[in-house]
């Protein structure tokens, strides 16, 4: 059998167990989810084994300490994925949801029901807890989920899956509903990728050279998003103080994800105090400042920014600063430079708030908060399958809810149209 018959032949087996996960009800739902996490539990053994086998492997191939970090699957991270399998079932369900149901002059009652997407695609990269992050959503949003992560991580991927699986057979449910594509070959991507009539959505996770990739070569509907270019705004009057604990935990505290500060606007009238007072703080921290010739001026330790630090995603302890004339200048820059991931202004002023919550396009927007924030946990969505910087059908951080679609229902008592 070659790789595309393979390929295809598995979509084909979950489309097929789709219909089936559709139809189960809540109850079902949620008994195979706490199943699946005590099967975690019970199996960590075999999970680990198989996860030390992509571990030496990562060795050997010389991946450094902090890839080799997100691909261990330690007592801590199982724990943290059985604790998200509980909170996932702990989730009210979206599926058959009835909303705006309503009378129309010919007497039927139209609505609309939400239902399920069907199959979701999944692509990312390292870390295998994504296999059970989004086989528990996607299971309990009522859709049936093929897999394929990164190929450093496949042992583990498969193991994972191998145990959720089991626990669809014990309840007699299709254990296609969960499938891990079980070869490293990237051709099984792009072959994944032209499989319209078996796959409703591709939902690819990692950078943004794969995210690309899956974009330009998909035949299926993507949610995406390139990076994360997220900006503050420090506005003339802001308290400063609160100002300079927003842009330390937002640059600080965890780098390296798409929802940290990369750069920072600081209003003229606001610039010669909170410059010199944040960079010292920022500086303790170890960060790297890349700035315009007036925070060359204010801050003395900045190097000066080149064009590409404009709209660059540095994950890593890297801030480009810029003093702005006003807010028209600030949202003129978020809008050229903007990924329509997460913007922040700081400010005292209601209408600069209420202005800027309008005008910045970007899935997220906050007044007054860090862009740490932006994540479906932060937002009450539970886990969170990944964050959409397109508008067609989620914008932002997406949960189950934006795993599931709407149908018009009609009732009616007989009535023929006229």
């Amino acid at each position: 059998m070659t790789l595309e018959e393979t390929i295809i032949g598995l979509a084909r087996e979950t489309k097929g167990a789709a219909r089936q996960v559709a139809n189960l009800s809540t109850t079902v739902k949620n008994r195979v989810l706490l199943a699946m996490a005590a099967a975690l539990l019970e199996r960590k053994d075999y999970i680990q084994a198989q996860n030390e086998l992509d571990l030496a492997a990562g060795r050997e191939k010389g991946l450094s300490a902090a890839m080799l970090d997100r691909l261990a699957l330690s007592d801590k991270v199982i724990e943290a994925m059985v604790t998200g399998l509980r909170e996932v079932a702990a989730l009210p369900d979206p599926v058959g949801e009835i909303s705006e149901l309503q009378r129309r002059p010919s007497g039927i009652m139209v609505g609309r029901m939400r239902i399920p997407l069907g199959v979701i695609g999944m692509i990312y990269e390292s870390r295998p807890n994504v296999t059970v992050d989004a086989a528990a959503l996607c299971l309990k949003a009522g859709n049936a989920v093929v897999l394929r992560g990164g190929s450093e991580a496949l042992h583990s991927n498969l193991a994972l899956a191998q145990v959720l699986r089991d626990c669809l057979a014990a309840e007699q449910l299709d254990p296609a509903a969960i499938q891990v594509i079980p070869v490293t070959d990237r051709e099984a991507v792009t072959c994944m990728l032209r499989l319209e009539e078996q796959i409703d959505l591709i939902i690819p996770r990692g950078g943004e050279g794969l995210i690309r990739f899956v974009s330009e070569n998909s035949r299926i509907p993507v949610l995406k998003h390139y990076k994360g270019v997220c900006h503050v705004f420090v506005d003339a009057g802001a308290d400063l103080g609160m100002a300079g604990d927003i842009v330390i935990n937002g640059k600080t505290q965890r780098p390296g994800v798409c929802n940290a500060l990369e750069t920072l606007l600081v209003h003229r009238d606001a610039a010669a105090e909170f410059l010199p007072a944040v960079g010292a703080r920022l500086a303790l921290a170890g960060v790297e400042i890349r700035g315009c010739p007036q925070t060359l001026a204010l801050m003395p330790m900045a190097v000066p920014a080149g064009p590409d630090d404009w709209g660059m995603e540095f994950l890593d302890l890297i801030l480009a600063v810029k003093v702005v004339a006003d807010i028209d200048e600030a949202l003129t820059h978020i809008a050229r430079y903007g990924s329509q991931h997460t913007e922040a202004i700081i400010t005292n002023n209601h209408a600069h708030a209420q202005r800027f919550l309008r005008e910045v396009d970007s899935s997220s927007v906050m007044v007054n908060a860090s862009t740490r924030f932006s994540d479906g946990g932060q937002y009450g969505l539970g886990a969170e399958i990944g964050i959409s910087t397109t508008k067609l059908h989620a914008y932002g951080p997406m949960g189950l809810r934006e795993l599931t679609t709407r149908k018009f229902i009609v009732y009616g008592e007989g009535q023929i149209r006229v």
